[in-house]
């Protein structure tokens, strides 16, 4: 903000107090308005009103007899809590929506109180009266010729907190910026004002480590060019956003808008353009960050922060088309129950907003919810995925708010999988350290059969249960089944039954499949799956069929490759096979299957379009590029 501006703002602060004498009073006087056993309200994080809340700590110890046990209510700390002096025990008792660092120990020794629900629905705490509110200690910006007051980086439940607290004290302060949006109140809504000029709190949530840059990485293969993005704080969320500059036009609906965001909107990758709610806006209810997006905020029309009852609504979340969460928690389940909040019964943050989100992108047509996690803690030496939820602790996302995990080991895709399917595939995620522990626990539990021996992700292992039997039209009974480490021979046979012919017609990248008959029998059966179209000749197995996806390393898609043995064709064993691996990439969460065949390989463009897959077909260097899309609702 430009000195202009700020002396501005102090010549209406300098008109208000000519207007409104009575608002303009000493600390004492304002403070005497706190009754007995009364509730204070401080504004959220980095718009902790800092020389009110350092003048009520004074006033309290001064005063030790007129401030018996009032309870401070808080969203969130970052560390500005000098109640916790041993000299003040006796005269505040602290309650937070969220747990932050600094009070985690007192929450924990019984010293201090947490309140678990959801960010959304805190205003009607407050609306209702379940939680009253004697006295908020808000931060303003300077006001605006009208007379309003922008509450600046911190709206969410403070507003609420405004219109239901009986006494209403602001620290005025050129140093917040004056955001648009539903952020301002009027002068009216004030009982007193000090105006108090100081920098804001900032938040440095750190450089992220190696292992939150491949987390990071695998993150953004998931968000595709015109999503609305939701991301939470800390060096996870950061190392996301690092890798987020090359999308375009994404757009952000968020609780929390971080520095991280900002530099995306700076660099073009967000520009709102296709956000289906509050187009062109970057929306958002507060603001954690350094004085560089503070400035960035001051006066921007393209930001829009609103009340915690808007931004964290789900059904608001609903409506945002092909809207991404992007959460994380502390610790997961095999059966994909997650605790953002505690370490069993230890609490440890708070619900938030992320259940908010991850429900509403549930809902929405093209939503995505992606859970992320380190694998492991405390140096390796802990796994974060484990066989159920530690006792006692608060399970922040259940079993079906998920679509997308991630860890450093890579994505798995629970939505819509049994409990067993589930289990095999976050094993598969977890640190190759703790697979076979989780493969034992998984069996005690009954949720994997015994006679499983390798755990998923690991080399042997074989996914017995993506075996599935079809008839072609032919009246073939194939087994459609993973690849083995036992199947070179029968592989080695199939690829010599091949004419050059047929080489060049399936659709498949050029090159000798059979100089890597070993590749082929180690697929990881997750980024490269191979199925083949078996049938039993006299107690041997003879490959019909082998089809075979490799995941994109860029944008979540895959390329597909299929050959049917000569004298077989046009009997649909391509077409199950075909039909078989696009069944699977849907059940793994993956946007499109591709693929590419000579120009006078009619057949293959017909075999996708009778598995019913709407196809782009771009003809060039005498190939088909078909692309078969999954959709976006």
């Amino acid at each position: 903000m430009t000195n202009e501006i700020q002396d501005d703002g102090r010549a209406m602060v300098e008109a208000l107090r000519s207007g409104h004498p009575e608002k303009f009073t000493t600390i004492e006087k304002a403070f005497s308005h706190i009754r007995r056993g009364g509730r204070i309200f401080v504004s959220t994080a980095c718009a902790v009103p800092g020389y009110l809340v350092r003048s009520l700590v004074e006033y309290a110890a001064a005063n030790p007899d007129l401030l018996p046990r009032d309870e401070i209510i808080h969203a969130y700390t970052l560390g500005v809590s000098p109640y916790f002096d041993e000299r003040l025990k006796q005269n505040f008792r602290y309650n937070c929506f969220f747990i932050g660092h600094s009070i985690r120990e007192a929450v924990t020794g019984g010293e201090a109180d947490y309140t678990p629900v959801f960010f959304s629905g805190v205003p009607r705490l407050f609306h209702q009266r379940i939680v009253e509110i004697d006295v908020a200690l808000i931060q303003t910006s300077l006001p605006d010729p009208s007379g309003m007051l922008s509450l600046g980086v911190s709206i969410d439940i403070v507003k609420a907190a405004v219109e239901n607290a009986s006494i209403v004290i602001a620290q005025v302060n050129s140093f917040m910026p004056r955001v648009h949006g539903d952020t301002f109140i009027s002068v009216d809504k004030v009982d007193f004002i000090f105006h108090h000029d100081e920098p804001l709190l900032e938040y440095d949530s750190g450089e992220p480590d190696e292992v939150s840059g491949r987390i990071g990485r695998f993150v953004s293969r998931i968000v595709r060019d015109g999503d609305t993005i939701q991301v939470g704080y800390g060096s996870l969320p950061n190392a996301i956003m690092a890798n987020l500059h090359k999308k375009r036009n994404l757009g952000i609906h968020t609780e929390l808008l971080s520095d991280g965001l900002i530099e995306l909107i700076k660099s073009g990758a967000i520009n709102n353009s296709r956000k289906t709610t509050d187009r062109g806006k970057t929306v958002a209810t507060f603001c954690m960050g350094k004085k560089s997006t503070y400035d960035f905020l001051h006066d921007n029309p393209s930001i829009s922060f609103h009340t915690v009852e808007y931004t964290n609504n789900p059904l608001v979340i609903a409506g945002l088309k092909n809207i991404t969460a992007i959460n994380s928690v502390l610790q997961l389940d095999l059966s994909g129950q997650a605790s953002a909040e505690s370490l069993g019964p230890h609490n440890y943050s708070g619900i938030g907003g992320q259940a908010d989100f991850m429900r509403g992108a549930m809902l929405a047509p093209g939503g995505k919810s992606i859970l992320m996690l380190k694998s492991t803690a405390r140096n390796g030496t802990i796994s974060r995925i484990v066989p159920t939820v530690d006792g006692g602790a608060g399970v922040t996302l259940n079993r079906g708010d998920i679509h997308y995990i991630v860890t450093e080991y890579g994505i798995a895709y629970i939505n819509g999988k049994n409990l067993r399917e589930r289990a095999l595939s976050i094993i598969a995620i977890a640190h190759p350290d703790f697979r076979p522990w989780l493969l034992d626990e998984a069996k005690k539990l009954g949720v994997i059969e015994s006679s499983v021996a390798v755990a998923p992700g690991g080399k042997g292992w074989y996914p017995v249960h993506l075996e599935t039997r079809r008839t072609t039209r032919a009246g073939d009974c194939l087994l459609l089944r993973p690849v083995r480490q036992d199947d070179s021979v029968i592989l080695q046979d199939f690829f010599a039954s091949l004419s050059d012919q047929s080489v060049r017609g399936r659709f498949v990248k050029s090159g000798n499949e059979t100089d890597g008959l070993d590749e082929l029998v180690e697929a990881d059966h997750r980024n490269n799956v191979i199925i083949l179209g078996v049938v039993n000749h006299e107690g041997s197995e003879i490959v019909l069929g082998i089809g075979r996806y490799a995941v994109n390393e860029h944008d979540h898609g895959a390329e597909v490759s299929l050959a049917v043995r000569d004298g077989h064709m046009n009997r649909g064993i391509g077409t199950e096979i075909i039909a078989y691996l696009s069944l699977l990439a849907r059940r793994e969460g993956l946007f499109y299957i591709s693929a590419e065949a000579l120009i006078e390989n009619k057949p293959v463009l017909q075999l996708l379009d009778k598995c019913g897959l709407d196809t782009e077909r771009n003809l060039g260097a005498g190939v088909y590029e078909m692309k078969a899309h999954f959709g976006r609702d």
